[in-house]
């Protein structure tokens, strides 16, 4: 059999795992904080007797895409956008350490401070915060979280812990959609970081160019198809010459 079936079957299996990559992203394009997906994949010569006339297709690792989304203003003061490539730590369901962009935060029943999936916004000691039942909560630019009850003084709990990743700290997004550290250890707080309060940074995945790349895989995926066939017919059309001279 033609060795081409395997190397199409490399090249469609590589334009598959981009079309659901795709579509997760262009899923999460009205997400706030979403970060896209990227995939990026490398030909690799086929190796042995004769001519490397042969190349697979191997995944090569992308991540994501670090551009800003927009930001949007809401006016509620729990709604908080991480400014440059600052990251706000929370605790994963695993109770690791974990990353995210997303700052629509909410007070849950435990007076806890939580993302809008429930997970706890932690500060710069590593830990929970405590939000006092019935109090007004502000977040300053540098993260810094004043609360005040009624009529009483206006009183700092503590600050936001933000991230920012770089060159040496590197994240990776997990399973869960969160990001988290390549080398294990937690990231350390980024005392310069800032972010803007009442607003909300939107998903930076451009859904024009979703659509256009689900279409162009779609047309790269028929072709490999179509090689498919054709070594499909040439193994039959030699079977026939072979079974003739026989």
């Amino acid at each position: 059999m033609d060795r081409m079936i395997y190397t199409a079957m490399t090249g469609a299996n590589a334009a598959q795992y981009r079309q659901q990559l795709l579509a997760n992203n262009l899923a999460n394009a009205s997400t706030p904080g979403f970060r896209a997906e990227l995939a990026t994949f490398r030909a690799v010569p086929v190796r042995g007797d004769g001519a490397s006339t042969r190349v697979f297709a191997l995944e090569a690792t992308a991540g994501h895409s670090d551009a800003p989304g927009p930001v949007n203003p809401t006016g509620r003061s729990l709604d908080v956008a991480a400014r440059g490539g600052a990251y706000f730590a929370v605790q994963g369901l695993d109770g690791t350490e974990a990353y995210t962009r997303a700052g629509a935060f909410e007070v849950n029943a435990e007076g806890l401070l939580v993302t809008a999936n429930g997970l706890p916004v932690l500060d710069q000691g590593d830990a929970p915060i405590n939000i006092p039942q019935g109090a007004k909560v502000d977040i300053g630019d540098d993260g810094t979280i004043t609360t005040q009850v009624g009529d009483q003084p206006a009183q700092a709990l503590g600050r936001l812990k933000l991230v920012t990743p770089n060159d040496l700290d590197r994240i990776a997004r997990s399973e869960d959609g969160l990001f988290r550290p390549t080398q294990g250890a937690p990231l350390p707080a980024d005392n310069l970081a800032r972010v803007q309060g009442g607003a909300l940074e939107g998903s930076n995945v451009n859904a024009i160019e979703a659509m256009v790349g689900m279409i162009a895989v779609a047309r790269q995926f028929e072709a490999q198809m179509r090689l498919l066939q054709n070594s499909e017919t040439n193994d039959r059309a030699a079977a026939q010459l072979l079974s003739l001279n026989g």
